[in-house]
């Protein structure tokens, strides 16, 4: 049974020559998007975007997969339940509508355009534009109207087409007859009246039919628009189509044969360039070290989706500050690069940065899209066009795209490639739920580095005979730094740079200044007291509280303990720690909590005076003393708990 999708007007499916029920307004919509992406992947959020904006029900989700299952069996209609068909599949966090040029109006004719621009003869290349414009049968999924935010979609395809009746009208004037693209010329005039490329192109073709008189009127009449709707004089382009008529000179806007682009866009006046190639992954660490299992998970993951046919959209690496989340990432996007030979893009999306604020969505697509060749001019203004163009542009790539430091599945979201041969790969000191749950990325958790991992990083930045020398000292060293891969490399710097100075003599500074966290560097991007400060920034009030008392505390910690500490009820207790897990400044193991000791140092200085005199430390949950007294009084431990651990050693 021929099966034949429309959506270069009202969206449609005809089974032979029968049109098919597709239901309600909004699972029409959802067709009509995964038709104008045309083969390519839409992920669950643009899906959920599209229907309903920035207030989605909580169950948005369910009711995309409900009509995706009702558009199955409407288009297939003795399909199994449950069965997923022949032309809706699900793919990576999305889905996908399985489609050719025979099958999908919109594929047909882009073929058609490609194959007129790549004609030798333009009566040859008029035919072929005169096929594919009269596919259209009004505007893209004509009918299913939403507001200018939420139809960009539908908008970039008609875009498509006026882009495709200049390039007829260029071809026609250069064999001097215009019949065949005058009615597309008008139409497309009538759905866009203050496009004066266009408008310039019809009073050329209207002058070159003998209609001067009617061209004259059509230039008086868009001037007159101009200047009541916009206070503009008309432009250039439109000028000098003017003065072509006035002097019987009705040659095309672009002289020479018809532009030769990819279907889909490009600049109206010259042929596309050659997509680039970005290469803008960062240099690999020298010394990187360790790390095996979680580049093998990644790797793993990957082999995984592949062999089971599912694209990857993304790996979301987060840990604690200072865990090496971005070394591996890097480490793991120079091992992937043959796999993705279109490019490499990265962005320091500056989620958790002192000096900077986090770079938007919009400030990031626009570099991606300089990278991949597109002029600032030819760049829209607007997110969600952005979005789209940067989408359209990886369709069919193979590009990595690195976004470090992110802040939240706000800031990423846009930033997601949909291609299935694109690869997404996301650090932050948060897990960014949204990433994993809505848009599909597998979770790559990162732990501290074990004492193994950390006396190979500290042999390969110093050298094994300097470590094999003084192993106690290094173990002291490892200790003092918790293992945690920021303070080793900071302590090894300043190693390599002090060669003079025992390993030994290094471990006694950090036994002496470990509560003093400048020891671990002397600029403000490598101080730990700059990077904690991150993440502490970003808690609110009461779990910023919480964190300071905290220090106060050994681990490890219970929730009832955690409540007692802060003086609140359990269920808020519980909330709190939740909230200092998420940005990583504490963790759980076996249902406790505990807290890394530099984290421990750090929080410790924060307790400032007005903490002191405000909060008395209180007493932690624990067993009820015996009535003869001999368990010790929380309070009378108060004044040494309060006080760092010497050097930020590790419990």
């Amino acid at each position: 049974m021929a099966v034949l999708f429309t959506v270069l007007g009202p969206v449609g499916v005809r089974h032979d020559d029968l049109d098919i029920d597709l239901g309600g307004r909004q699972q029409r919509l959802v067709l009509a998007l995964l038709l104008t992406r045309a083969g390519s992947v839409v992920s669950l959020t643009e899906l959920v975007d599209m229907l309903w904006d920035q207030d989605p029900p909580r169950s948005a989700a369910n009711v995309i997969h409900r009509y995706i299952g009702l558009l199955r069996r409407a288009i297939e209609p003795d399909l199994p339940v449950r069965a997923v068909g022949t032309y809706l599949v699900r793919q990576a966090a999305g889905y996908r509508l399985r489609a050719d040029e025979s099958t999908l109006d919109l594929l047909r004719f882009r073929h058609l355009v490609a194959d007129a621009r790549q004609a030798d003869e333009p009566g040859r290349a008029v035919t072929l534009y005169h096929r594919a414009l009269s596919l259209w049968r009004g505007p893209c999924a004509a009918g299913l109207e939403t507001d200018m935010r939420r139809q960009l979609a539908f908008t970039a395809v008609d875009a498509e087409r006026v882009e495709v009746v200049r390039d007829a009208v260029d071809a026609a004037l250069l064999t001097g007859d215009v019949r065949l693209v005058l009615p597309a010329v008008r139409e497309a005039v009538g759905q866009n009246p203050l496009d004066e490329a266009l408008r310039a192109r019809l009073v050329l073709a209207l002058a070159a039919d003998g209609r001067q008189a009617e061209a004259l009127e059509s230039f008086q009449e868009i001037c007159r628009r101009l200047s009541d709707e916009l206070g503009m004089d008309p432009s250039r382009e439109l000028l000098a189509a003017y003065e072509r008529v006035l002097h019987q000179r009705f040659a095309p806007i672009a002289t020479g044969p018809a532009p030769r682009r990819q279907a889909g866009g490009g600049d109206a006046s010259r042929p596309a360039d050659p997509p680039r190639t970005p290469a803008q992954l960062p240099p690999d660490h020298p010394f990187f070290s360790g790390r095996a299992d979680a580049l093998a998970q990644a790797e793993h993951l990957l082999d995984e989706d592949r062999r089971h046919g599912r694209a990857t959209v993304a790996l979301a690496i987060d840990g604690m500050p200072g865990v090496g989340k971005t070394t591996l990432a890097i480490r793991l996007g120079h091992r992937l690069v043959a796999a993705y030979p279109d490019g490499q893009l990265y962005a320091d999306l500056r989620g958790f940065t002192a000096k900077d604020d986090p770079m938007s969505a919009t400030e990031a697509l626009r570099g991606f899209l300089s990278s991949l060749g597109v002029p600032e001019e030819a760049m829209p203004t607007e997110l969600h066009a952005l979005a789209g163009l940067y989408r359209s542009i990886l369709a069919g790539r193979q590009v990595l795209v690195m976004l470090d430091n992110c802040r939240s599945f706000e800031q990423v979201r846009h930033l997601l490639p949909s291609a299935p041969g694109c690869l997404a790969i996301v650090t932050s000191r948060t897990r960014i739920t949204g990433l994993i749950t809505t848009a599909g990325a597998h979770p790559l958790p990162l732990d501290l580095p074990s004492t193994d991992e950390a006396r190979e990083h500290l042999a390969r930045r110093l050298g094994p005979e300097r470590v094999v020398a003084d192993p106690t000292a290094v173990h002291e060293i490892i200790i003092r730094c918790g293992r945690l891969p920021l303070a080793l490399a900071t302590v090894a710097a300043r190693a390599v740079t002090h060669p003079d100075r025992s390993l030994a003599e290094i471990a006694d500074d950090l036994a002496d200044g470990g509560r003093r966290l400048d020891y671990f560097g002397e600029h403000l991007d490598a101080e730990l007291t700059t990077v904690f400060s991150g993440s502490y920034r970003e808690l609110s009030p009461s779990a910023a509280r919480l964190f300071r008392l905290l220090a106060r505390h050994p681990d490890p910690l219970t929730t009832a303990a955690a409540g007692s500490l802060a003086a609140v009820d359990p269920g808020r207790a519980r909330s709190l720690m939740a909230e200092l897990v998420t940005h990583r400044l504490t963790q759980v193991r076996s249902g406790r909590y505990e807290m890394h000791d530099l984290l421990r140092v750090y929080a410790a200085g924060l307790v400032d005076d007005e903490d002191r005199r405000r909060e008395p430390v209180p007493r932690p949950a624990r067993s009820r003393p015996s009535r003869s007294g001999v368990a010790t009084s929380v309070r009378a431990r108060g004044p040494s708990t309060t006080s760092a651990p010497t050097g930020g050693a590790a419990r």
